[in-house]
């Protein structure tokens, strides 16, 4: 005969035989011999699953089923635990401080889970989560098929045979450039040109589901717009309307932009690149431009000169005194100029500088 103390914490399985005579509890028991003992913890989930099926044992264990298309969250003393996924499992009855919640996963949504439990790393494995920051919105795509829109915010989804794809779209005003386009003028004057345009998405069903690729579809909407507009234009043409062509051009897409989910908000072209040979004769054209200006105003400033020079002969001629003035005035001028002075003569010197600066 043995004695065996089982802990409040503990539970005890006896065999006789190899078979499952009792279970006991709390206690000292005295046992035969023959007689064996199996002491597990009663707070933790019991592993032994081939025996559960025994009539005396069952007695004392919840039995927890879950099926493929299921999850069980584990909490334990309130606080989630770990995640119970296909399988059987057992714990002791009365004992552990586990509580259970199934959820199916046979749908993507998830209900009845709060995001504080969707975010722990157990999770990972069984949610897919994805972020629609503040300047997006998002469109749900489930097997190919759109299902939704998608605000601002966090969001989550079970992990199962559903194929889940989300489109993301920027709510921001937004530029697209378009680069080197080499376009014909009429005269056939090949030319490159830079252009952009801002625009903003303002439908996205109409931009992500009813539009393969709206970005490229726009970009080719205003290439060929340009394209349409310089052909009908020489290049003398374009270079006296070149401030005009982004007007003509925003007129001709905003409203087929419109079929796109895209609200064209401005346009504007950057730069008229122009051949070699092309800027080589405008480089001359616009040196001889400003040799004429140049050549214009010398001329107008020579002849304003002349006539101010004749009008103030005239008023000289005239008055005797502005001529004695501006006598005087060159005089000083003159006079501004010399550092040293040197005075030879006899002693009538005075006189004869009076005689000089005298009439």
């Amino acid at each position: 005969m043995k004695t065996v103390v089982i802990n409040e914490n503990e539970m005890g399985v006896v065999f006789k035989n190899n078979k499952i005579i009792k279970v006991i509890e709390q206690g000292k028991y005295w046992f035969f011999a023959g007689e064996q003992i199996l002491i597990y913890n009663a707070f933790k989930e019991f592993r032994e699953i081939d025996w559960i099926d025994n009539q005396i044992l069952n007695a004392y264990l919840e039995i927890v089923h879950i099926t493929d298309e299921a999850l069980v969250l584990v909490s334990e003393r309130g606080n989630f635990s770990h995640v119970l996924t296909a399988g059987t499992f057992a714990f002791w009855k009365g004992k552990h401080k586990f509580s259970f919640q199934e959820v199916s996963i046979a749908n993507f949504q998830i209900e009845n889970v709060s995001k504080a439990i969707l975010e722990k790393q157990q999770l990972n494995l069984y949610v897919r989560s994805f972020r629609v920051e503040s300047y997006e919105k998002g469109l749900l795509f489930v097997d190919g098929n759109f299902v939704q829109m998608l605000e601002a915010g966090n969001y989550f989804w079970w992990k199962n045979a559903q194929t889940i794809n989300v489109a993301k779209g920027d709510t921001r005003l937004q530029a697209l450039e378009i680069l080197g386009q080499e376009i014909l003028t009429k005269d056939k004057v090949q030319l490159r040109l830079n252009f952009v345009i801002q625009y903003q998405l303002t439908d996205f069903i109409k931009a992500f589901v009813e539009t393969k690729e709206h970005e490229k579809q726009l970009y080719v909407l205003v290439q060929m717009a340009l394209r349409t507009l310089i052909g009908t234009l020489t290049f003398d043409e374009l270079m006296d309307q070149k401030n005009e062509i982004a007007t003509l051009v925003f007129n001709e897409i905003n409203e087929k932009a419109q079929r796109l989910g895209v609200s064209v908000l401005d346009a504007g072209l950057k730069d008229v690149i122009l051949p070699g040979e092309i800027r080589e004769i405008m480089n001359q054209v616009l040196i001889a431009e400003k040799k004429a200006q140049a050549n214009s105003i010398m001329r107008r400033e020579e002849t304003a000169s002349t006539r101010s020079l004749l009008n103030t002969a005239k008023l000289m001629d005239e008055n005797q005194m502005l001529y004695k003035l501006k006598e005087m005035e060159y005089i000083e001028k003159i006079a501004d100029k010399i550092n040293t002075i040197s005075v030879s003569g006899s002693n009538n010197i005075v006189s004869e500088l009076k005689q000089i600066f005298t009439k």
